[in-house]
């Protein structure tokens, strides 16, 4: 997986302020050069009388844009390059633009409607987690306000297969280019009541979960530190909340096996990781 090219959606207000936060990070730290984007709707041609409307629409979405992109570069300096995108959905026009400019990531905030240090999934989001043909990283709301001066290690959600393992490969490469860290940590959800049935179960799991983070962490520990973890609880986030997570954290997911193949497809699993987390959250593409 390649960082060389971090196209960024820009909106005004927090939601762009932390987006564009984790890509200025990102694209220092792997020294590669960034896109900054604003997606507006098209200029729509009105019949009749109102097509003199026209010209003052598109006068107001240039203006618009202008504004949005001086905004931005206040935030993340000259050394970017700033776009105009024109689509409807503002998640299909970030997908077309990182097509068109080559991105290797798409780097966008929380939707607003969420709580901080956590993220949630919009329309752009959504539109962007199930046919970007690029990895999306996701900041989470209030990221923007201080962010980590570096990242310091990154988290792969392990579960047995093909799309994992890729995904695993990924990670090693991605943790290479920044210099950090890589971990891998497997969930194991149990109830709260579980007969002695359950638990002979819980315990097999527990314990092959183990064992298949040994084995795939034997591939990338040649060329980086590799850490393993099994995390249990109740659900996702409890599970989460088992381990520490470093300031400069970033958690890496596959896609689901059902998606398309080179596309990102969130599955249930990983949904319930990005709303559970308190750092970034990146969904690769499904590989296999």
């Amino acid at each position: 997986m390649k960082l060389d090219n971090v196209l960024a959606g820009y909106i005004p207000g927090s939601r762009g302020k932390d987006g564009l936060a984790l890509a200025v990070l990102l694209r220092d730290q792997a020294h590669g050069r960034l896109t900054v984007a604003a997606v507006q709707p098209p200029a729509w041609s009105p019949p009749g009388p109102a097509r003199a409307d026209l010209s003052a629409w598109r006068a107001y979405l240039e203006e618009q844009a202008d504004a949005t992109l001086a905004q931005a570069r206040e935030l993340a300096g000259e050394d970017a390059d700033y776009v105009v995108h024109t689509n409807k959905g503002s998640g299909r026009g970030l997908v077309e633009l990182a097509r068109k400019r080559g991105a290797d990531v798409v780097v966008i905030g929380s939707a607003p409607r969420g709580g901080r240090d956590r993220i949630t999934v919009g329309s752009t989001a959504d539109q962007l987690l199930h046919s970007s043909s690029v990895p999306v990283l996701l900041a989470p709301r209030g990221y923007g306000d201080k962010p980590p001066a570096a990242f310091d290690r990154l988290t792969v959600g392990y579960r047995r297969g093909p799309g994992c393992d890729a995904a695993v490969r990924d990670a090693a490469r991605a943790a290479v280019s920044l210099g950090v860290p890589l971990r891998l940590v497997t969930l194991v959800i149990s109830s709260a009541r579980r007969a002695k049935v359950e638990e002979e179960m819980l315990v097999r799991l527990r314990d092959q979960s183990a064992a298949d983070l040994r084995t795939v962490a034997r591939g990338p520990r040649r060329r980086l530190p590799v850490e393993v973890e099994v995390l249990e609880g109740r659900n996702v986030a409890q599970a989460l909340g088992t381990t520490s997570w470093l300031p400069g954290e970033m958690i890496i997911c596959a896609s689901s096996n059902t998606g398309p193949l080179r596309r990102v497809f969130l599955g249930d699993t990983s949904i319930k990781i990005v709303r559970a987390s308190t750092c970034p959250v990146m969904i690769l593409t499904r590989e296999t």
